[in-house]
């Protein structure tokens, strides 16, 4: 129904922000872990959590404070943009068309987030590549519908996360796969077919 989605997205946008701030940039080094941020993390036939069978993710972060991704062939819906506008508080906005809804993992299905391509910019948006780019915040909805947003974008709420080392020890019980990000992918393939060609894609099999 739409009043969870809408509930969802209230609390997701306004939430999030504040959550990103609380996470710190970085600690005091031992060694870095090498970075996936920026690539697809793939489950492998060999993944057990059900809630991660063929799953792809886009990592947004990999640092020694841990992971983040979110999953991008979990699509939940579609949803006029004028009725999730309207959700959030921008009754003043004509919106036409629907928006579909994804979801981005299992961790905090109230923050969400818009993955996008980097023709979109405002200040709190993350960088995850030089194609790639996500922003956590309503005003980028407002703008998909007056359409001065990204030229491609994919809405999700919850994410994917690992403490530090957590990753890391899943790879190496060989249940991902890694691969380069691929905005055609990441946005238009479809869904029923993204862990297929993402796998076709692997640079590593672990």
């Amino acid at each position: 129904m739409l009043s969870i989605v809408a509930r969802n997205l209230i609390l997701a946008l306004t939430a999030v922000s504040a959550s990103l701030c609380a996470i710190p940039s970085h600690r005091a080094e031992a060694q870095a872990p090498p970075s996936l941020r920026g690539q697809l993390l793939i489950a492998t036939p060999g993944m057990r959590d059900t809630r991660f069978d063929r799953a792809v993710i886009l990592m947004v972060r990999h640092d020694d404070d841990g992971a983040m991704g979110i999953v991008i062939n979990r699509p939940l819906g579609e949803k006029p943009l004028a009725e999730v506008l309207a959700a959030v508080g921008a009754k003043d906005t004509a919106a036409s068309g629907k928006v579909r809804i994804f979801l981005g993992g299992p961790v905090q299905l109230e923050v969400g987030f818009v993955i996008h391509s980097t023709d979109y910019r405002r200040p709190e948006t993350l960088e995850v590549d030089g194609r790639l780019a996500a922003t956590p915040s309503r005003e980028v909805l407002r703008d998909i519908a007056v359409k001065a947003g990204p030229m491609k974008s994919l809405i999700a709420f919850g994410y994917a996360g690992w403490a530090p080392g957590q990753l890391e020890a899943e790879l190496a019980r060989n249940v991902w796969y890694t691969a380069p990000a691929d905005p055609g992918l990441v946005f238009d393939d479809d869904r029923d077919k993204v862990w297929e060609h993402a796998t076709a894609r692997r640079i590593q099999d672990l």
